[in-house]
């Protein structure tokens, strides 16, 4: 058996985002005999035991921790520090613990995370291969900027790594520009593609229309985003006025932005026809999905983004930008002709695009279907996680364990 030893910010049961869906989707479908799986991660929550298994990850949580901190709590003191603890107190953890298990293998999940104590740990033990993820939703140059104080060891981690997955070509090319010249795979995230498109019946999805208020006629646009400015779910509110009045946004998730959100819902006057729904969980997601029209999310920058996907695979119509990773699987009737359709494409900062687009998806019920379906055949054949995972087994773990 080998160990591999990850970094990560958080994981699960709370605070967990994309990055750590994929080290969870992924471990889990890995023969525990075959590799064994231990993270160090920040903990947050004192109520959360410093060691603990978690499917087939062992996992050593260190830094502050306070009892059940909110969203909001990560944002102040002690525990907003935990993030600059963590470049240094990880890489040292992760010795420690080397010198019990004798790891195999290094993965780091994210450079601008966990870039830092991966290089540190590397400085030390040269020998140990390291596996750098590059997962960032945010724009290169915005990580760049942050990572400034730590630079050195920033750019060392991607120099120092021996095998690089990306979930995005444009992410790729960041890495080559980075200064990595090993070898490189891209394998993007995924989706429980059976959980998504999974038909509910119709009394199950007519009760979430009745919650909504949703009524004959109406249209209502979703997005499942983190409430920050990168996702620009303001530009959809933005959109509303000039949009007819039967159509109302249903907003999904969480973030710093929510009340800059609801204040510009009420500036705007279509405060009645925005619903900030909060944190809906996995398992309820799908129904939401399912009682909306057309999913949305005109990001600013974006590593991949699993929400389309999964929005796809739940068959509904996807509005988006191009931006990042996107390019890799929104391809529009008018920008991308030699492409299979997959989706509507607006550009970033484009409120009145965006109404256009909303409008032309009203309109066109026959093209909305041929995309929808080739938009969730492409999910399907690409963007499963027992994909995902038998990839990242045989062309990165494989790769590294095996040389």
């Amino acid at each position: 058996m080998k160990r591999i030893l990850v970094f990560s910010l958080a994981y699960y049961p709370r605070h967990y985002g994309g990055a750590e869906v994929a080290i969870k989707e992924i471990t889990d479908r890995i023969d525990p005999s075959d590799i064994e799986f231990h993270l160090v991660v920040l903990r947050f929550d004192s109520t959360l035991p410093k060691v603990e298994k978690i499917g087939n990850v062992l996992v050593h949580r260190i830094g502050f921790a306070r009892p059940n901190p909110t969203m909001a709590d990560l944002r102040k003191f002690p525990l907003h520090y935990n993030k600059y603890f963590f470049q240094f107190a990880a890489a040292f953890k992760g010795l420690s613990l080397h010198r019990r298990y004798h790891y195999d293998a290094l993965w780091a999940l994210m450079a601008h995370s966990c870039g830092v104590p991966a290089a540190i740990f590397k400085l030390f033990k040269p020998r140990i291969p390291f596996i750098l993820t590059l997962q960032e939703g945010d724009p290169p140059e915005y990580i760049e900027r942050l990572m400034r104080p730590l630079w050195p060891l920033f750019s060392r981690a991607f120099t120092s790594a021996d095998m690089m997955q990306t979930i995005s070509t444009f992410l790729g090319k960041w890495g080559r520009r980075r200064g990595f010249t090993g070898p490189l795979e891209v394998v993007p995230n995924a989706v429980d593609t059976k959980h998504f498109s999974m038909e509910h019946p119709a009394a199950v999805i007519n009760e979430i229309k009745d919650k909504l208020g949703k009524r004959m006629g109406d249209v209502f646009v979703i997005t499942t985003s983190r409430l920050v400015h990168k996702n620009a779910v303001d530009d959809v509110i933005r959109a509303l006025p000039i949009l007819p009045g039967n159509v109302h946004f249903i907003v999904l998730g969480i973030g710093p932005d929510e009340e800059k959100l609801k204040r510009l819902a009420v500036e705007l006057k279509v405060a009645a026809r925005v619903q900030f729904l909060g944190q809906i969980g996995h398992i309820d997601m799908p129904k939401y999905l399912k009682a909306s029209d057309i999913f949305i999310r005109p990001s600013r920058s974006e590593g991949m983004g699993n929400s389309f996907v999964e929005a796809m695979a739940a068959g509904l119509p996807v509005v988006a930008t191009q931006e990042g990773g996107l390019s890799d699987f929104i391809f529009d009737e008018k920008r991308n002709p030699d492409q299979p359709i997959t989706g509507w494409a607006v550009d970033k900062d484009s409120p009145t695009q965006i109404a256009v687009t909303i409008k032309d998806i009203m309109a066109r019920p026959e093209k909305v279907r041929a995309v929808v379906a080739t938009a969730k055949e492409m999910v399907i054949e690409k963007y499963d996680w027992n994909i995902v995972a038998k990839d990242m087994r045989e062309k990165v773990f494989g790769r590294v364990l095996n040389s």
